[in-house]
C-alpha cells in the first residue's frame, strides 16, 4: 500500500486512478492510530481495498508529511562510506545517533524556511526514512525487518554553522522546516528490500547527490536491531538512515541552500518531493 495524509487531516491510500481515505475502508484514525493498531488492521484495510470497485476521488487537496506526530525521530550520521570520506571523518564503527524535533517535520512540497539571523550556511541531505510498526526492544538483526511498517523520503536539512559550532548536532538539525517528508508511506510489503533503492537530490534541476543504499554502513536492520539494544522503539518512531556523497559543504566552492532554490530529494519507488527554499 502507499499511504498519505492531507493537509485538512484525512489519510488516505494513494492508488493508480484516485486516492481512498481511511474512513471509507472502515478505519476511523490517523496515520499513526493505523501503525499503531496493528498487523491485524493494516491487513483489515488492504484486504477493504479489494472491495472498492471504483476509488473515491476527492477534490484537489494539497500532500501534508505523511506523518506529523511521531514520538521520535532517530538519525543517523555518516551511514555511507563515500560520505564520511567527502566530510573528512572517520567510519563509525558503531552507528552515530542523533535526534531530530518534531517541529521539523514538513510537507512534500511546503517551502524549508531559512532563519538568516542564525544561519547562513543551509545543507541538504536524501535519505531514506524507515517508520516503525510496532515496538522494538533487543531486536536481532535477522528478524529486524518484521518490525518495520514501511519506508518515505526526507531530507535531513541541516544547519551547518550551527552543527559544527554546537560540536552536536540536535539544533542545526531540528529548526522548523528542516525534515521535509513524504509523499506517501510506502508499505514494506512493496518494499521487500531496502538495501536496493537508488536515491538522490538535484537542486534547480542540477543533480548533487545520486547513490543506492546498498551502499550504507550499516543497513536498516542493522540499525533497528543495534539501536533496539538501547531503546525501545515504538510504532510511529522514524529513522533517518544517513546520507550518500554529494552534500553542500564538502564540494568546492560549498553549496549551500538560498531562497529561490528549489530542492527534488527521490527514491527510486517512492516517488519525490520538491520543495521550494525561503528566507525569514
Amino acid at each position: 500500500m502507499r499511504l498519505a495524509t492531507l493537509k485538512d487531516g484525512y489519510s488516505i491510500v494513494v492508488s493508480k486512478s484516485g486516492i481512498i481515505p481511511f474512513s471509507k475502508l472502515g478505519f476511523a484514525g490517523s496515520m499513526r492510530e493505523l501503525i499503531e493498531a496493528g498487523e491485524a488492521e493494516w491487513k483489515k484495510l488492504e484486504d477493504s481495498i479489494k472491495g472498492i470497485k471504483k476509488d473515491i476521488i476527492l477534490s484537489h487537496r494539497t500532500l501534508d508529511a505523511p506523518l506529523r506526530n511521531p514520538s521520535k525521530i532517530v538519525a543517523i550520521g555518516l551511514n555511507y562510506f563515500d560520505h564520511a570520506k567527502e566530510s573528512k571523518m572517520e567510519i563509525p564503527k558503531s552507528p552515530l545517533v542523533f535526534a531530530k524535533f518534531n517541529n521539523s517535520i514538513t510537507g512534500p512540497t511546503d517551502p524549508i524556511i531559512i532563519p538568516l539571523k542564525i544561519t547562513q550556511q543551509v545543507d541538504y541531505e536524501a535519505e531514506l526514512g524507515v517508520i516503525i510498526g510496532k515496538k522494538a526492544k533487543n531486536i536481532e538483526k535477522e528478524e529486524a525487518l518484521d518490525y518495520v511498517f514501511g519506508y518515505t523520503i526526507l531530507n535531513d536539512v541541516s544547519a551547518r554553522d550551527i552543527q559544527f559550532s554546537d560540536t552536536q548536532w540536535v539544533r542545526g538539525k531540528s529548526l522548523d522546516t528542516f525534515c521535509p517528508m513524504g509523499p506517501v508511506i510506502v508499505t514494506k510489503d512493496e518494499i521487500p528490500d531496502p538495501q536496493n533503492l537508488e536515491l538522490g537530490c538535484s537542486i534547480n534541476g542540477v543533480t548533487l547527490q545520486q547513490d543506492n543504499t546498498k551502499n550504507m554502513t550499516f543497513s536498516v536492520a542493522e540499525l533497528i536491531s543495534q539501536l533496539s539494544h538501547s531503546f525501545t522503539f515504538e510504532p510511529g518512531d522514524i529513522i533517518a538512515t544517513g546520507t550518500p556523497r554529494g552534500v553542500g559543504f564538502s564540494r568546492t566552492p560549498p553549496v549551500f541552500l538560498k531562497s529561490g532554490d528549489v530542492i527534488c530529494t527521490w527514491i527510486k519507488g517512492i516517488g519525490e518531493i520538491i520543495n521550494p527554499v525561503i528566507t525569514s
